[in-house]
């Protein structure tokens, strides 16, 4: 969890952007582990908002073949280890630098958003820093992670009296104050893999960012966080949502299904292999029919023949009629779990597309007949020094991780007592677990 200053108060631990030096965004996915390094340069000009921002420059890419990764997932740290290790070497050699730490996204672990709200009368009749605070006690009176780990703590709005969406309401006048607080969470022991594999590679965690926020980061544009929108990261093995209102984080859920299960269908439907069912779906895939593709015949090597009958001539609507039900199946998941998230009156109308697996031909035409919104596709903003290759959905994850690293979020600072709370609470649940083991084994 990151903690910073909170009304002057300062957290026990927190996580600053850097104001020069190298930074470094590892996207561990479960078809391909990307990493991006990046220097931090002064900026050139003030944003619109007065505010002097730091800006970046690519030094290295590098990205290699997933292995020892299920949905999202370490299955086999051994083989997460090397393929991390390969990815991380090529981008250190085309920068010619080393690292010693990454921003690391969070794709599995069943990351969880929760809304929990808090209210409090004001002492005074005016707002102060010391409501602030107790309002944020109240709030976090009813965070219990459990046997999960926080990874985001944020504020959502305040509201006073029958006012909303207050962003700031120190000085101003009312009897009751109220905050809404989102918290995610992720299950610890996948963390704790996450970083076992990455400490194997010889790098430590500079922090965790859920997937779909970090994409967020590097595709949406300000007034979009600000008018609502609901960013959609289509990723190998599953696909994920963060929808934001305000300019924050509202909710993100994920779901298990991703680019990699559209490439399964296609192997099992066309009796290929699973390599030539994905250059199939790169080449001719698409979500959407046309007249001439009755007509238009595409080869396919059969899977385990050999000789004259090793190749087979389909029409290509038999690929669009497989790969069209899978996504249609993703996009009616990811319209209920955007509807029983109890904010999805705060989404506004447009929904962004990024992810590897959102590619295809016809997906922005699907996407928004079932999600009822108007859908653009996101494309990282440009960063100096970025190859053309990289410049793609497939490395939003990556580029935001650098965005996420150059400005962190401000969130709250947990208080004392409640931090040592959930501390105890978690050390509880492994020192039963541990004597259990003990005593069974």
């Amino acid at each position: 969890m990151t903690v910073v200053q909170l009304h002057g108060k300062s957290g026990t631990r927190g996580a600053n952007a850097p104001k020069g030096g190298i930074i470094a965004a590892l996207d561990i996915g479960s078809t391909k582990i990307s990493c991006l390094i990046a220097e931090a340069v002064p900026p050139k000009h003030r944003s619109a908002d007065g505010e002097a921002r730091n800006g970046m420059r690519i030094l290295g890419v590098g990205h290699q073949l997933s292995r020892g990764i299920r949905s999202g997932s370490i299955v086999d740290v051994d083989e997460a280890e090397r393929a991390i290790r390969l990815a991380v070497d090529a981008a250190e050699r085309m920068a010619q630098r080393n690292i010693t730490e990454v921003f690391v996204n969070v794709s599995g672990g069943r990351p969880l958003s929760r809304l929990h709200s808090g209210a409090e009368k004001t002492q005074t009749g005016q707002v102060s820093p010391r409501d602030l605070d107790r309002v944020l006690n109240a709030a976090l009176a009813q965070v219990d992670p459990g046997r999960r780990a926080i990874l985001h703590l944020a504020p959502v709005q305040y509201h006073l009296d029958d006012a909303r969406g207050i962003q700031s309401p120190v000085g101003m006048y009312g009897e009751m104050l109220a905050l809404d607080l989102n918290v995610v969470t992720v299950e610890k022991a996948h963390l704790k893999n996450l970083t076992l594999a990455i400490e194997s590679a010889h790098l430590g965690a500079a922090g965790f960012v859920v997937s779909s926020y970090a994409a967020a980061k590097s595709v949406l544009a300000e007034d979009e966080m600000t008018l609502g929108a609901t960013l959609v990261e289509m990723g190998g093995a599953t696909t994920g949502f963060a929808i934001f209102h305000d300019g924050h984080l509202v909710t993100s859920d994920i779901i298990p299904i991703g680019g990699m299960h559209i490439t399964n269908d296609i192997a099992r439907g066309l009796s290929t292999t699973i390599a030539h069912a994905e250059r199939m779906k790169t080449l001719w895939g698409s979500a959407l029919a046309s007249q001439v593709d009755e007509r238009e015949m595409i080869a396919v090597p059969l899977l385990g023949e050999r000789g004259v009958d090793t190749v087979q001539k389909v029409p290509k609507s038999m690929l669009t009629g497989i790969i069209r039900p899978r996504l249609e199946e993703i996009f009616e998941l990811l319209r209920d779990k955007i509807e029983a998230s109890g904010v999805a009156h705060l989404a506004g109308r447009r929904a962004v597309l990024t992810g590897g697996a959102s590619q295809l031909t016809g997906m922005r035409d699907i996407a928004a007949q079932w999600l009822d919104r108007q859908v653009r596709m996101g494309i990282p903003g440009h960063i100096q020094g970025m190859p053309e290759s990289a410049h793609s959905p497939g490395f939003a994850v990556c580029a935001g991780l650098l965005h996420h690293a150059l400005r962190p979020d401000t969130h709250y600072a947990l208080p004392k007592a409640k931090a040592e709370q959930i501390e105890n609470a978690q050390h509880g649940y492994v020192r039963r677990m541990g004597r259990w083991i003990a005593e069974s084994f």
